[in-house]
């Protein structure tokens, strides 16, 4: 078994040494008593075709839960991995830091602005009982007065309400009064 390997003591099977006078090639089980000037890389192109498979990964968790926030991890792996592949000594430079900096924070804010734009905020949207004075509805469970067992349907809202007199499941009501979170109904008038 051969693995490509250059002052090295030990070895992993995705990693290799470079230098300036090449690679060297040494068989595993040899043991290295000198170890001077190691320099350990994974292959460059195989860090980025790694970088642009998480990236990718990162986009589509995204994209199948948005708000995750992997957009912007998912953006700067493909950027980086991009670079990388294609820039010759791109993961062994000082600039790389920088790239990754400058590529997260432009992603970011970004990002940023693209979920302003689509989800852009809402007030809240809630349901008083009085907003319900003057709307009209169906009994859907007979209301009785005292009590709040009978239900009404207003829209598409079911709501607990109470009457003056017995009304009848099916019966056409409009509400005039509301307390708390039900309503009192009393008959439609044609």
């Amino acid at each position: 078994m051969y693995i490509i390997i250059h002052y090295m003591p030990y070895w992993h099977p995705f990693f290799f040494l470079k230098s300036g006078q090449g690679y060297g090639y040494v068989r595993a089980d040899m043991h290295l008593k000198y170890c001077h000037h190691i320099r350990l890389f994974m292959e460059p192109v195989t860090i980025a075709l790694i970088c642009i498979t998480i990236g990718a990964l990162c986009l589509i968790i995204e994209a199948m839960s948005p708000g995750f926030f992997m957009l912007i991890p998912g953006m700067v792996f493909m950027i980086l991995g991009v670079f990388g592949y294609f820039v010759d000594d791109f993961f062994t430079s000082w600039y790389l830091l920088v790239t990754m900096l400058v590529v997260t924070f432009i992603s970011t804010v970004l990002t940023i602005k693209l979920y302003q734009v689509l989800a852009k905020p809402v007030p809240p949207e809630t349901l008083v009982a009085e907003t319900m004075i003057g709307k009209t509805g169906k009994v859907t469970v007979t209301t009785e007065p005292g009590t709040i067992k009978g239900k009404v349907r207003i829209g598409f809202d079911i709501w607990s309400a109470t009457s003056d007199e017995m009304i009848a499941a099916g019966t056409d009501i409009v509400v005039y009064e509301a307390e708390g979170v039900h309503v009192k109904v009393r008959i439609k008038e044609e």
